[in-house]
């Protein structure tokens, strides 16, 4: 690896770590010339399988529009960066699993979906219903009452639930909601 501060060619590794799960390793780097220190990341290049979608048309696989399916179905929901781009990477690794150069857009479209029922079941909902085109109420209806029969069990935390506001006590009359008490 050359040197980014005086080009020589000669460096050494000082210290390596993986991080991302062990999905890249980080060097510290050390100039035999300059003495100058730098980082490099190493990752493998895997490359995403092209996606055939239903009119058959190829194209290659965009993280972009997964990242932003994802987020637009998490939108204003009490998930973590890090939780999104986790739930990415298991859909990528679920693609990349599948050892096609070509996959359906069906199948990314139902790893997405399997990945955000385990993460947050109100954004599988949301992401459900533009995915698989819900046309009425009745069909919202029976993909939760679907969803409650699996019985996925989901990480409930005291940030995952909403602030209730106060019900107005009858014999004083009504009373503004306090909402910034905490929950009793």
């Amino acid at each position: 690896m050359h040197c980014p501060f005086c080009s020589a060619s000669d460096t050494k590794v000082i210290d390596s770590r993986l991080i991302a799960e062990g999905q890249q390793v980080r060097r510290r780097r050390e100039c035999v010339s300059c003495h100058e220190r730098f980082t490099t990341f190493e990752e493998a290049e895997l490359l995403m399988p092209r996606v055939v979608k239903n009119d058959g048309t190829r194209q290659p696989f965009d993280e972009a529009k997964l990242r932003g399916g994802i987020t637009r179905a998490l939108e204003k929901r009490p998930v973590s960066v890090e939780d999104i781009e986790a739930c990415i990477n298991r859909v990528k690794q679920r693609l990349r699993a599948t050892g096609e150069r070509e996959i359906p857009s069906v199948i990314v479209g139902e790893a997405t979906m399997a990945e955000l029922r385990k993460l947050d079941q109100v954004a599988y909902v949301r992401f459900a219903s533009v995915y698989r085109d819900f046309q009425d109420i009745h069909e919202f209806r029976l993909e939760i009452e679907r969803l409650s029969e699996d019985d996925v069990p989901v990480e409930t935390t005291a940030a995952a639930k909403p602030a209730r506001r106060r019900k107005a006590k009858p014999d004083k009359g009504p009373e503004s909601p306090d909402l910034f008490a905490e929950e009793q």
